[in-house]
């Protein structure tokens, strides 16, 4: 491949990351809930408000990428190392949309929902995108593969198991914290828009994901 082709790719697939991180930033705004694999970070930065959502989100990826790494053994390559980077980039585009969104006025619940449907729709096409790309690989998307090849099991149910475990782990974490398995009081992280999210972004996609392929899909096949 030259190199001209692997900046293309590089490029969309971190435009992709941008689009998932803007999701990631406006379900935070919403206080609807955000998407199961941003509970637990969302969770914890309510706890130790110094280290930012998009810190404690590639740090839970090194853990996703350790624990690929325990499930595969030998199995595990060196391109799976790219998550490394990727995490990184992810995470930090995460802190740089909220600081985008910090002083947006979100009143009442309509606009609550306006902002949630926003993350769903940014989320199914930034996913697509990442995917056309094929080059930066995310973590919590990776993990699920693995899960997935281990265990023979369909993607898509270990995505739902996968989502759930999320979910519940960041509850736990908040009633051993605040008392409260939906947030700190002030801040919602599990709410109904949680629920959105798992179940709409691919329902979604199925809408968006035509127009999304006419537009990227001629940038990496020429």
């Amino acid at each position: 491949m030259k190199g001209k082709d692997i900046a293309v790719r590089y490029a969309v697939a971190t435009l992709g990351l941008v689009l998932v991180a803007l999701g990631v930033a406006l379900s935070l705004k919403s206080n609807l809930g955000t998407a199961p694999i941003s509970c637990p970070p969302a969770m914890f930065n309510l706890r130790w408000g110094a280290v930012s959502v998009g810190t404690f989100t590639w740090m839970m990826h090194f853990v996703l990428i350790l624990f690929q790494a325990a499930l595969l053994g030998r199995k595990f390559k060196w391109s799976h190392l790219m998550q490394v980077p990727a995490a990184f980039v992810f995470g930090y585009l995460c802190d740089a949309w909220i600081w985008v969104l910090r002083e947006v006025p979100v009143d009442g619940y309509a606009m609550q929902a306006a902002f949630c449907l926003a993350t769903v729709v940014a989320t199914a096409v930034g996913l697509r995108i990442e995917i056309i790309g094929n080059a930066w690989m995310i973590a919590g998307d990776k993990t699920i593969a693995v899960l997935a090849e281990v265990t023979g099991s369909k993607v898509s149910n270990v995505k739902v198991c996968f989502d759930i475990f999320m979910v519940v782990a960041a509850a736990v974490f908040g009633w051993s914290a605040f008392r409260n398995l939906l947030g700190d009081g002030a801040s919602v992280i599990i709410r109904e828009g949680t629920v959105v999210l798992a179940l709409c972004t691919g329902l979604c996609m199925k809408l968006t994901d035509p127009l999304v392929d006419r537009v990227f899909k001629p940038l990496i096949h020429g």
